[in-house]
């Protein structure tokens, strides 16, 4: 499948990074990853994160463009063969260096090369959403199964320090007991060529993008499963940027405690927040799941104790995500955020997707 090239373009904040010397070289014990598309995501935010993690080093790139990938190689100092493409992927099987092949491509793409690093004897992290489709999620976590090998998926937030302290006050009752929680993730999207606007890439519009932040923070700011789901869409078919995918969607969530969850995801404004409201109090985080620049408060009605960073390991949310899957390797432990767990998201999201399009309540579980 051919990418749209000017969404992977060469981040300059990755290129103006110090080039660390190979981790292999230095015998630490890291185990390796190989990151699967030189994107913006996966070269300017993943792989300058390796110098914050304590199990994980950078062991090979693959991408589409040989001579970005030979640059990136030559700043990070690896030798010409863990540099590959998409055509010869599989012989990564091939080198020790990779213990982890971590997927950084557009939706679309997630299956093809989870069940192809699977095959290769590779464990593997994929980017959010897990899929395209429930189908796809299940032969992800079949072929790693079949395999053996580990499958966790990219939830960074599960590793972001505001994130866990906002699901420990929760689940200990610091708002009382639940009753309501507002999650809102979205961005303006400028560029209708973009392959987050191609439905044959993306799977679908802000739903399958900003969508599983306001999605995931409903089920673990909660501690439950959802057993129904209400949703409507919002988009202007006549905007260029919409002729493939939905801009805005907003849904209800019930949970079997009687708590309500009102999310939203949009791809025409900006918003990042997430507000949990209990019977004692609230807790809110607003910007809730960036990269950095998150703040947190609680309160009994209004943002009346700012919360500081709770103390932790001095690293990344994403540095935690890629030293936690290297630990379960090592371990055999299941991670905190498995293929199971994408693929419950996956049959939300599809049922999100049914009740916008049927105009009614979906159930999710099992009752007529």
């Amino acid at each position: 499948m051919e990418l749209d090239r000017r969404d992977f373009v060469l981040s300059a904040a990755a290129l103006t990074l110090g080039a660390p010397a190979c981790a292999a070289q230095r015998g630490d014990g890291k185990l390796g990853y190989a990151i699967v598309g030189l994107g913006s995501y996966g070269l300017g935010m993943i792989i300058p994160q390796f110098k914050n993690c304590e199990h994980s080093r950078l062991a090979a790139v693959v991408s589409g463009d040989p001579a970005k990938a030979r640059r990136v190689a030559d700043e990070h100092g690896l030798p010409a063969r863990s540099i590959y493409s998409y055509a010869d992927f599989d012989r990564i099987r091939d080198n020790p260096d990779v213990d982890i092949v971590y997927v950084c491509l557009p939706n679309a793409m997630h299956a093809e090369y989870t069940i192809r690093a699977a095959r290769a004897g590779k464990h593997v992290m994929c980017e959010k959403p897990m899929a395209v489709s429930v189908a796809e999620a299940e032969s992800m976590i079949a072929a790693c199964r079949q395999a053996k090998r580990k499958l966790m998926i990219g939830y960074r937030c599960h590793f972001e320090p505001f994130n866990l302290e906002a699901m420990r006050l929760a689940h200990t009752g610091a708002a009382g007991k639940i009753r309501y929680v507002r999650s809102e993730h979205g961005f303006v999207q400028g560029d209708p060529s973009r392959w987050r606007l191609k439905r044959a890439l993306s799977g679908g519009g802000s739903l399958m993008d900003m969508g599983v932040y306001s999605l995931q923070a409903a089920r673990y700011m909660t501690g439950e499963e959802p057993v129904a789901v209400t949703a409507r869409e919002s988009t202007d078919r006549s905007d260029p940027r919409f002729r493939e995918v939905e801009d805005m969607i907003e849904w209800t969530l019930e949970f079997p405690s009687g708590a309500l969850a009102g999310c939203q995801s949009m791809y025409s404004a900006n918003q990042n927040r997430i507000l949990l409201m209990g019977d004692k109090g609230r807790i809110e985080l607003e910007p809730a799941t960036r990269y950095e620049g998150n703040r947190m408060w609680t309160g009994k009605d209004g943002r009346e104790q700012a919360v500081s960073p709770p103390p932790g390991p001095a690293r990344t949310q994403f540095a935690g995500q890629l030293d936690h899957l290297v630990q379960c390797v090592r371990t055999g432990a299941e991670p905190i955020v498995s293929g199971e767990e994408g693929l419950r998201d996956m049959r939300i999201v599809e049922a999100i997707y049914r009740s916008a399009r049927e105009g009614r309540t979906i159930r999710l579980d099992g009752r007529a």
